[in-house]
């Protein structure tokens, strides 16, 4: 099975090629989605018809031009062309049939894979149309988280290395292990008055 957003530029292209069927007036133009387990290495089947081989190689041809001019694109092989009763190209991941209506008829693709998912090219537009507009709200809604978490309010380094306070419990544990400091022993001032007293002796009487 491809990855979403291969299948999904496999879409593209067949999207672009239904589109050249269109515009050189294919008629019963189907798009079938194929089983992966029945599909092998393609993942769609284009069937347009025509009425006479040269329009059938009008309309490979603007199928082949139209890719190579948008896409950069070439099919990787072109069967039928001589003919013109039955082109197949080949650009691996899908596979464009133009068929002469009375060809189509006899070979009956579209029987034969029973198990397809089978798309008119306006059903194919709308899912295609579905699948990317699903997608853009997808990548909307990423780039809004990450611009969301950008923008939040960081914490501050000095919120986090903020200790926690002790509970009360604790504290008072605390205390009662720290040891206790004594107040070194201070020399009493002589008193003013003794000295006084000394200086001043009362004078002996003759």
């Amino acid at each position: 099975m491809p990855n979403n957003k291969a299948h999904q530029q496999t879409r593209i292209l067949v999207q672009a090629a239904a589109a050249a069927c269109e515009d050189k007036k294919g008629e019963d133009t189907r798009i079938l989605e194929l089983d992966p387990m029945d599909s092998g290495l393609s993942d769609f089947f284009l069937v347009t018809s025509a009425t006479n081989d040269r329009q059938a190689v009008a309309i490979a041809d603007e199928i082949e031009h139209r890719l190579k001019r948008e896409f950069g694109l070439m099919p990787n092989s072109v069967e039928g062309r001589r003919h013109g009763e039955w082109i197949l190209l080949d650009y691996v991941d899908f596979v464009a049939h133009v068929f002469l209506a009375e060809r189509r008829a006899f070979y009956d693709i579209e029987r034969l894979r029973k198990s397809a998912r089978p798309f008119t090219p306006a059903e194919f537009d709308e899912e295609l149309k579905a699948a990317l507009a699903a997608k853009t709200r997808a990548v909307r809604s990423k780039a809004e988280t990450a611009l969301k978490a950008v923008s939040a309010p960081k914490k501050s380094p000095a919120a986090k290395t903020k200790a926690a306070p002790k509970p009360a419990k604790a504290q008072k544990k605390a205390a009662a292990k720290a040891p206790i400091k004594k107040k070194p022993a201070t020399k009493s001032a002589p008193k003013k008055a003794t000295k006084k007293a000394a200086r001043k002796k009362p004078a002996s009487r003759r």
